[in-house]
């Protein structure tokens, strides 16, 4: 699956917020992943990120 900046996608672990939308804020070597709940960021190794994300939900217009 092709992933942009701006893109939200569901993870299959929640956030401890209790959110599992995020929105993709830098991609690289790592991503960089917006919480949609409370607007906490982390950065991922591009492997885990993929293998976290079950969906892309929707794109940011």
């Amino acid at each position: 699956m092709e992933y942009k900046i701006g893109d939200i996608v569901r993870t299959k672990k929640q956030h401890p917020c209790g959110s599992k939308l995020w929105e993709i804020v830098s991609i690289g070597v790592d991503f960089k992943l917006k919480c949609q709940g409370c607007g906490h960021i982390i950065m991922l190794e591009r492997q885990k990120a993929i293998k976290a994300i079950t969906k892309k939900e929707m794109e940011k217009q």
